[in-house]
């Protein structure tokens, strides 16, 4: 049993992950654990195996297409804003804004109030709920990007610059690497809201992902498989396949495609030339430095912990604004999410 005090003596790292030990569960477990909380469907947050499994109905959705069988013993389904007590711990759910199905878990117990973000971002997203704010006593919060040159751009104006690309070059396919969980249907939703309706052909990866979403209400328009469609008559078309299509094989098929990337990383213009990327795009489903700093503050903790990415940078400018900081380093999570 947990010890009334500080929330470090009833939440903190272990071998598997962060444990509650007052409400004795895992919150993102590496590890199969007894009892899990999921934040999201991302593969590095959501592992198979699990003997119980807590998260929001869109997340088991999407834990139940990529692993079936082994998504969890029992799956327990908690809509975003409902209240759950576990042992005397009350745990609720609020959107991340991060992908479909995302949540920041809020834990109360004994008078305090700790928010573990999980992955979330604060720009806009067509596909999810945006990210509700939580003010808490201990806020945990991820650093993938937290460094000063990590400031995304908007995506509306990525979203233009693909559409004029495809515009100027009508006789050159677009191949646009994208992940296959989040980043590809925000994309294609993005293009769609932009006046974009003509066919996207999808790598096979893609496609059972963006059924689900389908299925789940969120409307993509007209998607193609690419293996049925003759490469010699892509030109001008958007192709969407996962990062590793970009250079393999299967990308030889188009010919003299532009290649582009969605991703935060396309910041740094090394990672654009090492992948051969034509036409980066600043798109990231993660909260950019200017925003983490601002979610920290708008949460009023006096103490913020970071589970994994730039942990060391993010805490230092803790310390200089006088925040008390604490680098968990949580082993396991991916910089992005392929």
């Amino acid at each position: 049993m947990a010890r009334n005090g500080h929330p470090s003596t009833w939440l903190y790292p272990t071998p598997e992950g962060l444990y509650c030990a007052a409400g004795r569960f895992h919150v993102d477990p590496q590890r199969p654990v007894e009892r899990a909380v999921i934040t999201h469907g991302h593969a590095d947050h959501a592992r198979p195996n699990h003997a119980a499994v807590l998260a929001t109905p869109e997340t088991l959705e999407i834990m139940r297409a990529r692993y079936g069988d082994q998504a969890g013993g029992s799956l327990d389904a908690l809509p975003c804003g409902e209240t759950r007590v576990i042992d005397g711990v009350a745990l609720r759910l609020v959107p991340a804004g991060h992908i479909l199905g995302s949540a920041q878990v809020v834990l109360e117990w004994r008078g305090q109030r700790v928010v573990v973000s999980g992955d979330y971002k604060r720009s806009p997203d067509p596909t999810c709920a945006p990210f509700e704010l939580v003010t808490c006593d201990v806020f945990i919060t991820e650093a993938t990007f937290a460094l000063p040159v990590f400031r995304h751009e908007s995506a509306d104006r990525e979203i233009d610059k693909l559409i004029a690309s495809l515009t100027r070059q009508p006789e050159r396919p677009h191949l646009l690497g994208v992940y296959a969980l989040g980043k590809c249907q925000r994309m294609i939703a993005l293009l769609r809201a932009a006046g974009y309706d003509a066919p996207i052909y999808l790598h096979g990866a893609l496609i059972a992902l963006c059924e689900l979403y389908e299925r789940l209400g969120v409307r993509l328009g007209t998607l193609l498989p690419f293996a049925e469609a003759d490469p010699k008559t892509l030109g001008g078309a958007l192709v969407m396949c996962p990062p590793s299509g970009l250079s393999d094989r299967w990308s030889r098929r188009l010919e003299d495609p532009v290649t582009a990337f969605a991703s935060g990383w396309m910041r740094v213009r090394g990672r654009a030339r090492q992948r051969g990327v034509e036409l980066p795009l600043v798109v990231s489903d993660h909260a950019d430095w200017p925003e983490l700093l601002a979610t920290i503050d708008e949460t009023g903790a006096p103490e913020v912990w970071a589970t994994h990415g730039r942990d060391d940078a993010l805490t230092h400018q803790l310390a200089l604004t006088g925040r008390k900081g604490r680098a968990l380093s949580l082993v396991g999570y991916e910089d992005e999410d392929e």
